[in-house]
């Protein structure tokens, strides 16, 4: 069995034929379809079902995709412990949720300091990007905090206070009876905290609608469809306006904690040192 054979082997799971891994890996199609052949021989059970549609795995192949995987990351955290230079440089694969305030000088100082570093951001929600973390497809996350994972480790970035958003001047909390809530997807930080906050007073909201992008939750609570729960610096510019209006709420619920996630194992490379500098440093300025 060779290490070319599991980046094979990999790829067609990812890619779901054989046809699109040879592109994607610029190998003949054929010697794919023959390493795959030579794979199964060798652990003398079918990796994949082959139908017209392309390939998916059979119950031994699912098992195998775990060991490969750790076999190549574990290869990858290898290289970086040999090959990592003193000065920052590579890519930094770094997730986040929505409303971060501080991610912007953050990313703006480390691009400044670190210019030879490229920082690849994905939007998600909490509940997401800790899973993708841990499956090692993000280094880091900005997510809500805190939290409790045992392949995780996290470092605070921020606290902020939630505030219930709407269109009107007032609110009295039976409005959650009649009115709708406009929240994010499952495994939104705000969402959750909102979920507790309702549970404890024993109250049904009378609907709940789902979207996946802030600003059309704000610009929809704007219009008057409804009421959500963000942190306070994400509708400041809105509030001056008067298009929408905070109210605070009570203080068992009102703080959400930021903070950085990465997994515990991964040997951390000086790109990620610098970055978790960083992250401290703009911690140390917001408690000033």
């Amino acid at each position: 069995m060779e290490f070319r054979d599991l980046q094979i082997f990999q790829s067609v799971v990812h890619h779901g034929s054989v046809s699109s891994a040879a592109k994607a890996l610029n190998y003949v199609q054929s010697n794919v379809t023959a390493r795959i052949k030579q794979l199964e021989s060798e652990l003398k059970t079918p990796l994949f079902y082959r139908h017209k549609k392309g390939m998916t795995l059979t119950p031994e192949g699912r098992k195998m995709v775990a060991y490969v995987n750790k076999i190549l990351q574990d290869v990858e955290e290898l290289k970086k412990a040999f090959l990592d230079s003193d000065t920052p440089s590579g890519t930094l694969k770094i997730g986040t949720v929505e409303t971060v305030r501080t991610l912007p000088n953050i990313l703006a100082s480390y691009y400044n300091r670190y210019p030879n570093v490229d920082l690849s951001l994905k939007a998600g929600l909490t509940d997401e990007l800790m899973k993708e973390v841990a499956d090692h497809k993000l280094d880091g996350a900005f997510i809500s905090g805190p939290i409790k994972h045992p392949l995780l480790e996290q470092y605070d970035v921020c606290t902020e206070t939630l505030v219930l958003v709407s269109q009107n001047k007032t609110f009295h909390i039976e409005e959650f009876i009649t009115t709708p809530l406009l929240v994010s997807n499952q495994g939104c930080g705000y969402r959750s905290k909102l979920e507790h906050w309702l549970k404890d007073e024993g109250l049904l909201p009378k609907r709940i609608m789902e979207f996946n992008i802030l600003e059309t939750i704000l610009n929809s609570v704007a219009l008057g469809l409804g009421i959500t729960l963000v942190p306070e610096s994400a509708v400041e510019h809105l509030s001056i306006t008067g298009k929408i209006h905070c109210h605070p709420i009570p203080k068992k619920y009102e703080s959400i904690s930021t903070v950085f996630i990465r997994r515990k194992d991964v040997y951390m490379t000086n790109s990620m040192q610098s970055f978790l500098k960083i992250i401290a440093e703009h911690r140390q300025i917001n408690m000033l």
